[in-house]
């Protein structure tokens, strides 16, 4: 029997889902830095596929907010101030804090032992010797307190703000010291989800990104004065 293939639409809108994945990828592990220019033929060459669903996925991560499409220049990484950067952790920080109550109000034995399987690995890895693991596993970690708070809602506007400080590269900034608190805070908020403590929870959530938020503005707004005219 001859297999039925799918029309040709579906193929590109298939490409299209999977370009958008790859491109966030190669921004959030900062493969594609602030600023630089997204250009549909090297993407296309890069990915193996038609410029077609990479301009589908470009217009996708353009909603996103994590692309900027600018006249006489096409499609850039967004680029974010740390003033800009400030205001989006404070939201961070809310809407976050709320999905870590949440999570400690619904986790399960099983969501339990997730969370703490990512701490283990959150804790072995080397930012100098993995930088791109440190940041999954960080991702895996907020993504799976998301998970557990089980809201696509809250999930939908945490995506928007999750993802700056990896674009960023806010991990290549950490001391051996402050990856340590770091992980101290990830153990912490998984303890405190485990015991259903949700004051704790949305507390502990709330001073990790807060300290992270700190690190991140106080490199960012460095970089912009330096490159202010004397």
């Amino acid at each position: 029997m001859t297999p039925v293939l799918p029309p040709n639409d579906t193929l590109v809108r298939n490409a299209g889902v999977a370009a958008t994945e790859l491109i966030r990828r190669m921004i959030i592990e900062g493969r594609l830095q602030p600023g630089q220019r997204l250009k549909e033929e090297e993407l296309a060459r890069e990915l193996g596929i038609s410029r077609t669903p990479i301009r589908e996925a470009l217009l996708t991560l353009q909603a996103e907010d994590l692309v900027v499409a600018t006249p006489n220049r096409g499609a850039t990484v967004r680029v974010h101030d740390a003033d800009d950067l400030h205001d989006q952790y404070e939201l961070r920080a809310l809407l976050e804090g709320f999905a870590a109550r949440r999570a400690a109000e619904r986790v399960t034995p099983e969501q339990v032992d997730v969370l703490s399987a990512s701490c283990m690995r959150f804790d072995a890895l080397s930012r100098d010797d993995d930088l791109r693991g440190v940041v999954r596993e960080n991702l895996f970690f907020h993504n799976t307190i998301l998970e557990i708070a089980n809201s696509g809602r809250l999930t939908a506007l945490v995506r928007k703000v999750i993802e700056l400080p990896l674009v960023y590269n806010s991990y290549r900034w950490y001391s051996a010291d402050q990856m340590r608190i770091s992980v101290h805070y990830h153990r912490q908020i998984a303890k405190a989800v485990a015991e259903g403590d949700a004051d704790r929870a949305e507390l502990v959530m709330k001073e990790h990104l807060f300290e992270a938020r700190d690190l991140l503005v106080s490199h960012v707004r460095a970089i912009q004065q330096a490159a202010e005219p004397a």
